[in-house]
């Protein structure tokens, strides 16, 4: 096959190179969460990552960039390409760490040939599996980029992240939690994260602050509850204000995944205009059908659509809107808001735990009585208990537990039997029945036995208003169990929540405050939600009707 530019253009002889590295990773890649990042999603992230950069087009900057997971070194050679198109002077260092021997030695050959230090480029586990590790420990770097396996399990660095969380706490990198074991995006990101070079904001010592453009699926958006490792992490990140932006991108744009795919825009030297705030951008209908499929990459985005993100990211506007394809088969067009802005504190909630009181009703039958031959008599005094509740009216039914009680308490004084306060309860527990016909079961103080059956939670919006980053440790730190303080902030939030919310619906209700926890979820996909109401009945009909028509010709040919 001819070769000459004349025969085979820059695009195409692009598309042959990723193909050979595509079928390279199918053989070489131990993952299969491991993606080889498609050339346009690169160049995308690229000009995200460089707007509204002036510095890096100074000549003769100094600036260094770093992609922890760099495979074929894709990222770093279109971030120099990048930069020295627009800063021919420009002094760069690219960085790089691999885990994969072959693309390794590939990434290196291409440092090679473009004269870059090969020494940058570190073969090893970025995370740690206890053979290797960090190669770039105490590093700082001004860019970052990645694309770390996703929907990979980390059980293999389980070990030493552990014990860094554990020992280290944000003196190493993973002091803000560990996410769910099955996905480890959240650490690469935490790992990058503590590579950023100080903020210029720093008032003790300002720096050159950092910037970083990483691929996520969708899992890191949600995943994980309030309080658990994921939530903690997105916490962190945005009540630092840290995140930036986040780019939905279309599916089918990788080689051996369909799935859709985010870009986490990241850095501590956020503009005035942007702080405090995260943009949202749809992305998802940013892509053309290709000609031919490569495996599972059916869409393409276009330079022109790179143009129009990288575009839209900087306009930076709330409600901004573009003309999108919405059905690539029949090329039909819609209008869409395609750019969000909120404010930071309107992803975070409080997940409050909503009781109901314990309801029960309670009788002395044999049937009941006979409850008791389960409870361990090493631990309980089953023969006292038994002998008092035989001893009672096994006629009436109790409706009120201090009645009940107390006529225990007189049948075990009548007895000579010594029953404690915690051997009534347990007695009680026992002979009753869930009736919520009977009367709220109080045993200690004013409130109620809570109802675990009934128990409930609900998520209350962080108020408008709220100071982040709220008082709470992270990490390895013990306080981290207990929120007294955020407690004491959000209580009249929870308390005008239950009165518009709960109460109205059940009024007992109320809320165990100890157990309110901090959650921050991105919900991306509800913010860009587009009603589409069901077609009419009659449009349905008639096609069924066509359909069966079309099914009797068939039947036709074969009777």
């Amino acid at each position: 096959m001819p070769l000459h530019p004349d025969e085979v253009d820059n695009l195409q002889m692009g598309y042959l190179f990723e193909h050979l590295v595509m079928k390279f990773n199918e053989q070489a890649n131990e993952e299969a969460g491991d993606h080889f990042t498609p050339r346009e999603v690169i160049e995308l992230m690229a000009n995200l990552v460089y707007t509204g950069e002036p510095d890096v087009y100074k000549p003769g900057i100094y600036r260094t960039i770093y992609d922890p997971t760099c495979g074929t070194g894709g990222m770093l050679s279109v971030s120099e390409q990048h930069i020295r198109a627009g800063n021919d002077a420009a002094n760069l260092a690219l960085y790089g760490q691999e885990y994969n021997d072959e693309s390794w030695a590939i990434c290196c050959s291409d440092m090679l040939i473009k004269d870059e230090e090969t020494d940058n480029i570190i073969l090893g586990d970025t995370l740690g599996d206890g053979k290797t590790g960090d190669g770039f420990e105490g590093h700082q770097f001004h860019y970052m980029m990645a694309n770390p396996p996703f929907g990979v399990d980390w059980k293999d660095q389980k070990k030493v992240v552990e014990k860094e969380h554990k020992t280290l706490g944000f003196n190493g990198r993973f002091g803000a939690g560990t996410p769910d074991i099955d996905d480890g995006s959240l650490l690469f990101l935490q790992h990058m994260i503590s590579k950023m070079h100080l903020s210029p904001d720093d008032p003790d010592n300002p720096g050159d602050g950092s910037k970083i453009a990483v691929v996520f699926n969708g899992s890191p958006l949600f995943s994980g509850s309030a309080g658990g490792g994921p939530s903690s992490i997105r916490r962190w990140i945005i009540e630092n204000d840290w995140l930036d932006a986040i780019i939905g991108l279309p599916d089918q744009l990788f080689y051996n995944t369909g799935i859709y795919t985010y870009i986490w825009m990241v850095t501590n030297r956020k503009p005035s205009e942007r702080r405090g705030k995260v943009q949202l951008i749809d992305g998802t209908l940013f892509a053309e059908r290709m000609d031919k499929s490569l495996n599972n990459k059916r869409h393409r985005i276009t330079d022109q659509q790179i143009a129009d993100l990288t575009r839209i990211y900087g306009n930076y506007r709330d409600g901004e809107q573009a003309e999108v394809v919405v059905n690539k088969k029949t090329g039909e067009n819609e209008t869409r808001t395609v750019s969000r802005i909120f404010k930071n504190h309107e992803f975070g909630f409080l997940r409050i735990v909503v009781e109901r009181p314990l309801r029960m009703n309670f009788q002395t039958t044999p049937e009941r009585i006979a409850r008791l031959n389960g409870l361990d008599p090493d631990k309980h005094p089953v023969a006292d208990m038994r002998a008092v509740v035989e001893a009672m009216d096994a006629d009436r039914l109790y409706m009120d537990l201090a009645e009940f009680d107390a006529d225990v308490v007189a049948t075990a004084a009548d007895l000579g039997v010594n029953l404690g306060k915690g051997v009534r309860k347990t007695l009680w527990l026992t002979i009753g029945d869930k009736d919520q016909k009977g009367k709220e079961c109080i045993w200690v103080g004013s409130r109620p036995e809570p109802d675990a059956e009934l128990r409930d939670t609900e998520n209350v919006p962080l108020p408008d208003g709220t100071k982040l980053p709220l008082p709470m440790q992270f990490g390895p730190d013990p306080q981290n169990k207990l929120n007294g303080e955020v407690v004491k902030l959000m209580t009249p939030a929870i308390d005008a929540y239950m009165e518009a919310e709960v109460q109205p619906h059940v009024p007992d209700a109320w809320v165990d405050y100890k157990k309110t926890k901090v959650g921050y979820e991105i919900p991306f996909n509800r913010h860009f939600y587009v009603y589409k109401p069901p077609r009419e009945l009659d449009e349905i009909e008639g096609e069924i009707e066509t359909l069966e028509g079309e099914i009797a010709k068939l039947l036709e040919g074969l009777i």
